[in-house]
């Protein structure tokens, strides 16, 4: 759901964006809520799901007509919706924007904290399959494939995809949402029979699925870094293929298809806090009424190739007039949480994950045990929804260094009764030990060994990532030029494995932000909240 033009932050960003300013690239930071912008006169305090970052020209110039300046905090859909629920939006924003408020609304104390809304635009869940590949599927245009079609290539291995995790991002949600309900046959709202009658058809649609992500501008980028035809298609908002385009070569251009049977669409629902002030409701009022207005919802349009939701208004050029029709959504958060946890651990490729963790001298002490307490929530079972623990069918393999590798020890943890395997995980975890110096690069070739090793035995295809976290500057061993040599040389599928480095204590932010760009991965930012950026980190897995 996150535009690329944008280059768009995780889920849990800290960042303000005053006067609706674009954030900068830079690690990800994963420390809880996102700091809340201060109260201010003429501002409006927005928690947002961070695809709005193409509104800035528009919400610009809406400051200057009305008076209203918008400060964002950005946060995924789902985690912004908890927020709000719990009553920890109370006071720290005046409104939330996220592309749907269908999850939020599903929770009556989330229902209770919305004053009111107003949709500003529309975009559909979609396909955007890649011309080339669309001619070989005799798919014609893409104007009347059926979300079945998708999922019988997909089974059959003629068509792969990226999608975003819907426990973080919007489109996946809503893109998961959607076939659940295209499968199920569901004429009103989705019930965990229906989920149930639909899961055999779901599993030959995830078989598609090759890369996976916390957002959709990292996986767009993925998109772009794969080896020629590993990817086929991106499932993604109507809005974001398209602006896609605009930024793609000729040969990896997508062709949009909206699915005859149906779709889920959001519409970008600005909505008043129940908290908010006096003030800040006449803000909200003077801005929701700019923003609807004919010449700007065409304004809006054009620039974020969304549609209007204002009667009378036409889409911009290149968007489709017609409207597919709304697939039904969850009746109720039991079901939605269900269905997530079913992807989880049950519909998507299973995952295949090594943690190559510091265990130097200088994480002795509380470093030490803030590592251990990260890692000992991603084998809990208090989560509902799937977001963090290690999954089921997940593979994991702890890499413990210094300056040299001390241990490796991988797990599987079992598609039924995973307890005890997850406990077994939290028991070597909670052995390390700290002592020694720091040799990341060499430490990082081992992972990439084990890896090979594990994928020639095993002869699968998971999602495979691996996670490095450091507190110091790599000081032993292989140097970042050997490194580079060494990843250079793997075979592709060695290549198309992504590092996703967290930044902590005295980490060489440099260091880790190359190993990041030179595998595909993305770092974030530990120093405020280890758990948290663990835990980001799994939506990229």
């Amino acid at each position: 759901m996150r535009t690329v033009a944008g280059r768009v932050l995780l889920a849990g960003l800290a960042v303000l964006v005053a006067g609706c300013t674009s954030a900068g690239p830079g690690p990800v930071r994963t420390s809880g809520d996102p700091v809340a912008p201060t109260a201010r006169a003429g501002v409006l305090r927005v928690l947002a799901g961070s695809e709005l970052q193409d509104m800035a020209p528009v919400l610009e110039e809406a400051r200057k007509a009305t008076g209203v300046s918008v400060q964002f905090a950005w946060t995924g859909s789902l985690d912004g919706a908890d927020a709000v629920s719990s009553g920890r939006a109370d006071g720290k924003y005046d409104a939330v924007w996220f592309p749907s408020d269908h999850y939020l609304r599903l929770d009556d104390g989330g229902k209770a904290k919305l004053a009111t809304e107003s949709p500003v635009m529309v975009s559909p869940v979609a396909v955007g399959v890649r011309t080339s590949v669309l001619g070989d599927l005799g798919w014609g245009d893409g104007s009347t494939v059926t979300w079945a079609q998708v999922a019988d290539a997909a089974s059959a291995g003629k068509l792969s995809y990226g999608m975003a995790d819907p426990t973080r991002s919007n489109s996946g949600f809503s893109a998961l949402v959607a076939v659940a309900s295209a499968f199920s046959g569901a004429n009103s709202a989705l019930t965990d029979a229906d989920v149930q009658k639909a899961s055999p058809s779901l599993k030959q649609f995830f078989a598609g699925q090759k890369l996976t992500s916390g957002s959709s501008g990292w996986l767009a980028q993925a998109y772009g870094r794969a080896e020629p035809g590993r990817i086929g298609a991106l499932v993604n908002y109507e809005s974001v293929l398209l602006s896609l385009n605009r930024t793609l070569p000729a040969d990896a251009q997508l062709t949009v298809v909206r699915p005859t049977d149906g779709v889920v669409s959001a519409d970008y629902p600005l909505a008043l806090l129940a908290s908010a002030g006096q003030s800040e409701r006449e803000s909200f009022q003077r801005l929701t009424a700019y923003l609807l207005k004919e010449d700007v919802q065409r304004r809006i349009s054009e620039t974020t190739l969304r549609r209007p939701v204002t009667p009378g208004v036409a889409p911009a050029a290149g968007l489709p007039a017609d409207r597919r029709r709304e697939l039904p959504f969850p009746g109720s958060k039991a079901v939605a949480d269900g269905l997530l946890a079913s992807y989880q651990n049950e519909l998507r490729r299973p995952s295949r994950t090594v943690y190559v963790l510091d265990t130097s001298g200088s994480m002795s002490g509380g470093r030490l045990a803030s590592l251990k307490s990260a890692m000992a929530r991603l084998t809990g079972s208090d989560d509902s929804r799937g977001t963090t623990r290690f999954r089921d069918r997940e593979e994991v393999t702890l890499i413990s260094f210094a300056s040299r590798v001390k241990s490796t020890k991988t797990h599987s943890v079992p598609a039924r009764n995973s307890g005890a395997e997850l406990a077994s995980i939290d028991r070597d975890v909670q052995a390390l030990g700290a002592d020694g110096g720091t040799a990341v690069y060499s430490s990082l070739e081992e992972a990439y060994r084990v890896i090979d090793r594990q994928q020639s035995t095993a002869k699968d295809d998971r999602f495979t990532s691996i996670v490095l976290m450091t507190d110091g500057e790599s000081n032993e061993g292989a140097s970042a030029d050997d490194f580079k040599a060494f990843y250079q040389g793997l075979p592709s599928s060695g290549r198309a494995v992504p590092v996703f480095p967290i930044l902590f204590g005295d980490a060489a932010k440099g260091q880790l932000q190359g190993i990041a760009d030179l595998t595909g991965g993305k770092l974030f930012d530990g120093t405020g909240s280890l758990e948290g950026a663990f835990e980001e980190i799994r939506g990229y897995q």
